[in-house]
């Protein structure tokens, strides 16, 4: 019997790969001689890097980079196996998980880190890249990203905006000078990884939506959102390119908008990359059952996250899935219709959150292993004593 194991992360607790082991000791419990294929995946926020790394054989290339709050951090992008492609994720350099909670605020954290990361890889010869951009600590528009990679942003009296330009700058820029932008960007391609389809601006931009998960309070946003309007108006001038209202323009805080009005960049589903890239179909062929899952699953789910766009390809070969979370939110139902088979806590009994996140590897293992248990006596066929 072929079992196929294949979550995303367990934020906080356990990577992709770590939650894909797990799950495979507990069927291996249940199910000592079935034949498991682990294919951690992602969906374009933190893990995708490494997803994609250990499905192609590839390296991770470590750098020391400005973080959120613009002090030394050290991140890392991935070369795939090709040789040719590199993975750069922005949580690895601006992610939301390297400010500590009682620091978060998006009028001062900056996307320069992951600028650097790109100018890494363009010094390394690299030309070919997949942006993963979920799970930002920002909301500067992308331009500390840009004044990494070269482009000068002055203020109304010409004098320049400071590197590490967090969102609190973007109402001051009146100018935008590209004389010195990398032109080896030109000679690139370079897909986005995303999986939200919210404008730049306005009550589902950037600022309204996600400004809050990352320390916003109601005056920050107003704030923030009146900067990313004068900041989209003089790119419209500089580009011709209008993000006010550009689905995608305002994931991880606008970073998108700054990839397609100055970088040749498409945008993707990151799921469907990593679902590709890692031959998740290939792997379903024969495949008796599958088991994803991820932190929280709930109503966003449904919105393309990691569990269903591994159902989806599961459904297609007419597989059963089998969701763990570390916790089951409201609006669910809906997944069944879609090729989730069922949606199973991890959580063996009431627990404080600190002893989930501490004893995530145990309790994954003892649910796959109950799960697999009860898919064979579903079979009539016998599970290990």
């Amino acid at each position: 019997m072929k079992i196929v194991i294949a979550p995303d992360s367990f934020k906080g607790s356990l990577s992709a790969p770590e939650a894909a082991n797990a799950i495979a000791r507990g069927v291996a419990k249940a199910a000592p001689q079935a034949e498991t294929v682990l294919v951690p995946v992602a969906d374009g926020g933190e893990g995708t890097a490494d997803s994609l790394v250990a499905a192609t054989g590839g390296r991770s290339v470590a750098v020391t980079v400005a973080g959120p709050l613009g002090e030394p951090v050290r991140a890392a992008y991935g070369v795939l196996g090709d040789g040719v492609t590199c993975v750069v994720e922005m949580a690895s350099a601006s992610g939301l998980v390297l400010v500590p909670e009682a620091r978060r605020n998006p009028l001062l954290t900056t996307t320069y880190g992951t600028g650097e990361l790109i100018r890494h890889a363009l010094d390394g010869g690299y030309r070919r890249f997949i942006l993963a951009i979920g799970g930002s600590a920002t909301n500067d528009g992308g331009l500390g990203m840009l004044q990494a990679l070269g482009l000068k942003l002055r203020d109304e009296g010409g004098a320049p905006i400071a590197a590490f330009a967090g969102g609190a700058e973007l109402a001051r820029i009146a100018a935008i000078d590209d004389g010195e932008w990398d032109a080896r960007i030109r000679e690139s391609t370079f897909t986005i990884a995303c999986d939200v389809n919210n404008p730049l601006v306005g009550p589902q931009g950037a600022s309204h939506v996600f400004g809050p998960q990352k320390g916003a309070t109601p005056d920050m946003v107003a704030a923030l959102d009146r900067g990313m309007t004068q900041w989209a108006d003089l790119v419209e001038r500089h580009t011709g390119v209008r993000l006010h209202d550009m689905p995608g323009a305002g994931a991880a805080g606008g970073i998108g908008g700054a990839f397609r009005a100055f970088f040749p960049a498409t945008m993707q589903p990151g799921v469907d990359i990593v679902m590709a890239m890692t031959k998740l179909a290939h792997h379903m062929e024969g495949a008796a059952l599958v088991f994803t899952g991820e932190g929280r699953i709930d109503a966003q789910t449904a919105m393309g996250k990691t569990p269903l766009g591994v159902a989806t390809v599961a459904r297609k070969y007419g597989v059963p899935v089998f969701v763990l979370a570390g916790s089951v939110g409201g609006g669910t139902r809906p997944l069944h219709a879609r090729g989730i088979t069922a949606v199973v806590s991890i959580a063996n009994g009431p627990m404080a959150l600190a002893d989930a996140i501490r004893d995530a590897e145990t309790l994954l293992a003892d649910a796959a292993e109950q799960l697999t248990r009860a898919f064979l006596a579903g079979r009539g066929a016998p599970a290990a004593e």
